[in-house]
Protein backbone atom coordinates (compact mmCIF):
# COMPACT_ATOMS: atom_id res chain seq x y z
CA UNK A 1 0.00 0.00 0.00
CA UNK A 2 1.57 3.35 -1.04
CA UNK A 3 2.44 5.76 1.71
CA UNK A 4 0.29 8.88 2.05
CA UNK A 5 1.87 12.04 0.72
CA UNK A 6 3.25 14.01 3.69
CA UNK A 7 1.48 17.25 4.54
CA UNK A 8 3.67 20.30 4.43
CA UNK A 9 3.60 23.03 7.04
CA UNK A 10 4.37 25.60 4.33
CA UNK A 11 1.28 27.50 3.23
CA UNK A 12 0.05 27.17 -0.33
CA UNK A 13 0.76 30.83 -1.07
CA UNK A 14 4.28 30.72 0.33
CA UNK A 15 5.06 27.64 -1.77
CA UNK A 16 3.51 29.08 -4.94
CA UNK A 17 5.30 32.42 -4.48
CA UNK A 18 8.61 30.62 -4.00
CA UNK A 19 8.05 28.46 -7.06
CA UNK A 20 7.45 31.52 -9.24
CA UNK A 21 10.23 33.64 -7.70
CA UNK A 22 12.38 33.77 -10.85
CA UNK A 23 9.33 34.54 -13.00
CA UNK A 24 8.28 37.33 -10.64
CA UNK A 25 11.76 38.79 -10.86
CA UNK A 26 11.47 38.68 -14.65
CA UNK A 27 8.16 40.54 -14.42
CA UNK A 28 9.75 43.30 -12.35
CA UNK A 29 12.71 43.52 -14.76
CA UNK A 30 10.62 43.40 -17.94
CA UNK A 31 11.34 46.46 -20.12
CA UNK A 32 7.65 47.42 -20.07
CA UNK A 33 7.62 47.73 -16.28
CA UNK A 34 11.09 49.27 -16.20
CA UNK A 35 10.02 51.97 -18.63
CA UNK A 36 6.68 52.37 -16.83
CA UNK A 37 8.57 53.00 -13.62
CA UNK A 38 10.96 55.61 -14.95
CA UNK A 39 8.22 57.32 -16.97
CA UNK A 40 9.77 56.69 -20.38
CA UNK A 41 7.22 54.13 -21.57
CA UNK A 42 5.90 55.27 -24.94
CA UNK A 43 2.30 56.40 -25.21
CA UNK A 44 1.67 53.85 -27.97
CA UNK A 45 2.70 50.96 -25.73
CA UNK A 46 0.79 52.25 -22.72
CA UNK A 47 -2.32 52.87 -24.81
CA UNK A 48 -2.11 49.39 -26.30
CA UNK A 49 -1.76 47.99 -22.79
CA UNK A 50 -4.77 49.95 -21.52
CA UNK A 51 -7.02 48.77 -24.34
CA UNK A 52 -6.03 45.14 -23.81
CA UNK A 53 -6.27 45.46 -20.04
CA UNK A 54 -9.77 46.89 -20.30
CA UNK A 55 -10.89 43.85 -22.27
CA UNK A 56 -9.09 41.51 -19.93
CA UNK A 57 -10.71 43.13 -16.87
CA UNK A 58 -14.17 42.73 -18.39
CA UNK A 59 -13.51 38.99 -18.67
CA UNK A 60 -11.83 38.90 -15.27
CA UNK A 61 -14.91 40.50 -13.69
CA UNK A 62 -17.06 37.70 -15.13
CA UNK A 63 -14.60 35.15 -13.73
CA UNK A 64 -14.81 36.76 -10.29
CA UNK A 65 -18.60 36.83 -10.51
CA UNK A 66 -18.54 33.11 -11.26
CA UNK A 67 -16.25 32.59 -8.27
CA UNK A 68 -18.80 34.44 -6.16
CA UNK A 69 -21.61 32.20 -7.38
CA UNK A 70 -19.56 29.06 -6.71
CA UNK A 71 -18.21 30.03 -3.29
CA UNK A 72 -19.53 27.97 -0.41
CA UNK A 73 -18.62 30.55 2.23
CA UNK A 74 -20.91 33.63 2.22
CA UNK A 75 -17.99 35.91 3.12
CA UNK A 76 -16.00 34.58 0.16
CA UNK A 77 -19.00 35.03 -2.12
CA UNK A 78 -19.40 38.64 -1.02
CA UNK A 79 -15.69 39.35 -1.48
CA UNK A 80 -15.57 38.01 -5.03
CA UNK A 81 -18.79 39.82 -5.96
CA UNK A 82 -17.35 43.10 -4.69
CA UNK A 83 -14.08 42.40 -6.52
CA UNK A 84 -15.96 41.83 -9.77
CA UNK A 85 -17.58 45.24 -9.37
CA UNK A 86 -14.22 46.83 -8.56
CA UNK A 87 -12.61 45.33 -11.67
CA UNK A 88 -15.24 46.99 -13.83
CA UNK A 89 -14.99 50.26 -11.92
CA UNK A 90 -11.22 50.35 -12.48
CA UNK A 91 -11.72 49.71 -16.18
CA UNK A 92 -14.16 52.59 -16.49
CA UNK A 93 -12.31 55.10 -14.34
CA UNK A 94 -8.58 54.52 -14.74
CA UNK A 95 -8.56 53.32 -18.32
CA UNK A 96 -11.14 55.73 -19.65
CA UNK A 97 -9.41 58.62 -17.92
CA UNK A 98 -6.10 57.87 -19.60
CA UNK A 99 -7.59 57.06 -23.00
CA UNK A 100 -9.72 60.20 -23.03
CA UNK A 101 -6.62 62.18 -22.11
CA UNK A 102 -4.80 60.60 -25.04
CA UNK A 103 -7.62 61.62 -27.38
CA UNK A 104 -8.84 58.06 -27.98
CA UNK A 105 -12.58 57.78 -28.40
CA UNK A 106 -14.73 54.65 -28.44
CA UNK A 107 -14.21 54.16 -32.18
CA UNK A 108 -10.43 54.37 -31.77
CA UNK A 109 -10.48 51.80 -28.98
CA UNK A 110 -12.74 49.47 -30.97
CA UNK A 111 -10.32 49.63 -33.90
CA UNK A 112 -7.57 47.99 -31.81
CA UNK A 113 -7.72 44.21 -32.20
CA UNK A 114 -7.72 42.08 -29.07
CA UNK A 115 -4.23 40.59 -28.82
CA UNK A 116 -3.61 36.83 -28.86
CA UNK A 117 -2.25 36.98 -25.29
CA UNK A 118 -5.20 38.97 -23.96
CA UNK A 119 -7.67 36.54 -25.52
CA UNK A 120 -5.70 33.52 -24.28
CA UNK A 121 -5.44 34.76 -20.68
CA UNK A 122 -9.10 35.79 -20.51
CA UNK A 123 -10.21 32.50 -22.08
CA UNK A 124 -8.05 30.49 -19.67
CA UNK A 125 -9.58 32.17 -16.63
CA UNK A 126 -13.16 31.84 -17.88
CA UNK A 127 -12.63 28.16 -18.76
CA UNK A 128 -11.14 27.56 -15.32
CA UNK A 129 -14.11 29.30 -13.71
CA UNK A 130 -16.52 26.93 -15.45
CA UNK A 131 -14.65 23.62 -15.36
CA UNK A 132 -12.11 23.50 -12.51
CA UNK A 133 -12.71 22.84 -8.81
CA UNK A 134 -13.36 26.01 -6.83
CA UNK A 135 -9.97 25.98 -5.05
CA UNK A 136 -8.24 25.85 -8.45
CA UNK A 137 -10.30 28.79 -9.64
CA UNK A 138 -9.21 30.81 -6.60
CA UNK A 139 -5.57 29.96 -7.30
CA UNK A 140 -5.99 31.05 -10.93
CA UNK A 141 -7.41 34.49 -10.09
CA UNK A 142 -4.88 35.12 -7.31
CA UNK A 143 -1.92 36.34 -9.45
CA UNK A 144 -3.92 39.24 -10.90
CA UNK A 145 -4.35 40.50 -7.34
CA UNK A 146 -0.99 39.57 -5.88
CA UNK A 147 1.40 40.17 -8.78
CA UNK A 148 -0.15 43.54 -9.62
CA UNK A 149 -0.01 44.61 -5.99
CA UNK A 150 3.62 43.52 -5.77
CA UNK A 151 4.56 45.34 -8.98
CA UNK A 152 2.55 48.43 -8.06
CA UNK A 153 4.18 48.65 -4.62
CA UNK A 154 7.68 48.29 -6.11
CA UNK A 155 6.94 50.98 -8.70
CA UNK A 156 5.60 53.31 -6.01
CA UNK A 157 8.86 52.96 -4.09
CA UNK A 158 10.94 53.53 -7.23
CA UNK A 159 9.00 56.63 -8.26
CA UNK A 160 8.50 58.25 -4.84
CA UNK A 161 10.78 61.19 -5.65
CA UNK A 162 9.67 61.74 -9.23
CA UNK A 163 7.29 64.67 -9.67
CA UNK A 164 4.85 64.79 -12.56
CA UNK A 165 5.15 61.10 -13.37
CA UNK A 166 2.94 60.43 -16.43
CA UNK A 167 1.70 57.09 -15.09
CA UNK A 168 1.23 58.05 -11.46
CA UNK A 169 -2.50 57.22 -11.47
CA UNK A 170 -1.83 53.67 -12.67
CA UNK A 171 0.90 53.12 -10.09
CA UNK A 172 -1.27 54.56 -7.30
CA UNK A 173 -4.16 52.26 -8.16
CA UNK A 174 -2.16 49.06 -7.75
CA UNK A 175 -0.13 50.23 -4.75
CA UNK A 176 -3.23 51.42 -2.89
CA UNK A 177 -3.71 49.94 0.62
CA UNK A 178 -7.24 48.84 -0.27
CA UNK A 179 -5.94 46.83 -3.21
CA UNK A 180 -3.24 45.33 -0.98
CA UNK A 181 -5.95 44.32 1.49
CA UNK A 182 -7.84 42.56 -1.30
CA UNK A 183 -4.71 40.68 -2.34
CA UNK A 184 -4.21 39.61 1.26
CA UNK A 185 -7.79 38.39 1.48
CA UNK A 186 -7.50 36.25 -1.66
CA UNK A 187 -4.30 34.73 -0.30
CA UNK A 188 -6.13 33.87 2.90
CA UNK A 189 -8.94 32.19 0.95
CA UNK A 190 -6.45 30.23 -1.15
CA UNK A 191 -4.48 29.08 1.89
CA UNK A 192 -7.66 28.03 3.71
CA UNK A 193 -8.88 26.01 0.74
CA UNK A 194 -5.49 24.43 0.13
CA UNK A 195 -5.18 23.40 3.77
CA UNK A 196 -8.07 20.95 3.41
CA UNK A 197 -7.57 20.03 -0.25
CA UNK A 198 -6.42 16.60 -1.35
CA UNK A 199 -2.93 16.38 -2.91
CA UNK A 200 -4.27 16.32 -6.48
CA UNK A 201 -6.31 19.47 -5.97
CA UNK A 202 -3.42 21.24 -4.28
CA UNK A 203 -1.14 20.36 -7.20
CA UNK A 204 -3.77 21.68 -9.61
CA UNK A 205 -3.97 24.89 -7.57
CA UNK A 206 -0.21 25.34 -7.86
CA UNK A 207 -0.28 24.74 -11.60
CA UNK A 208 -3.13 27.24 -12.01
CA UNK A 209 -1.23 29.86 -10.01
CA UNK A 210 1.89 29.30 -12.10
CA UNK A 211 0.01 29.40 -15.40
CA UNK A 212 -1.76 32.65 -14.52
CA UNK A 213 1.55 34.17 -13.41
CA UNK A 214 3.05 33.17 -16.75
CA UNK A 215 0.17 34.94 -18.45
CA UNK A 216 0.91 38.04 -16.37
CA UNK A 217 4.44 38.17 -17.81
CA UNK A 218 3.12 37.47 -21.30
CA UNK A 219 0.53 40.24 -20.98
CA UNK A 220 3.14 42.91 -20.25
CA UNK A 221 5.41 41.45 -22.91
CA UNK A 222 2.62 41.56 -25.50
CA UNK A 223 2.08 45.26 -24.76
CA UNK A 224 5.79 45.94 -25.10
CA UNK A 225 5.80 44.20 -28.51
CA UNK A 226 2.46 45.74 -29.58
CA UNK A 227 1.42 42.18 -30.31
CA UNK A 228 -0.67 41.45 -33.38
CA UNK A 229 -2.10 38.30 -34.91
CA UNK A 230 0.58 36.88 -37.24
CA UNK A 231 -2.17 35.25 -39.31
CA UNK A 232 -3.93 38.55 -40.03
CA UNK A 233 -2.02 39.02 -43.26
CA UNK A 234 -3.97 36.15 -44.82
CA UNK A 235 -7.44 37.39 -43.91
CA UNK A 236 -9.52 39.64 -46.09
CA UNK A 237 -10.66 42.90 -44.46
CA UNK A 238 -13.99 42.83 -42.63
CA UNK A 239 -16.88 44.16 -44.67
Amino acid sequence: MPEAEPRTTESFCDAAWARTAALLDAIHRHPFNTALGDGTLSRDRFTFYLVQDGRYLAAYAKTLATASARAGDPADAMFFAQSAHTALAVERALHTGYLDGFGMGAADVAAVATSPTCLAYASYLQATALTAPFPVLVAAVLPCFWVYQDVGTALLERTAGLDGHPYRAWISTYSDPAFAASATQVRGIADRLAATADPETRRAMTEAFCRATEYEWMFWDSAWRLETWPTGQWLTPAS
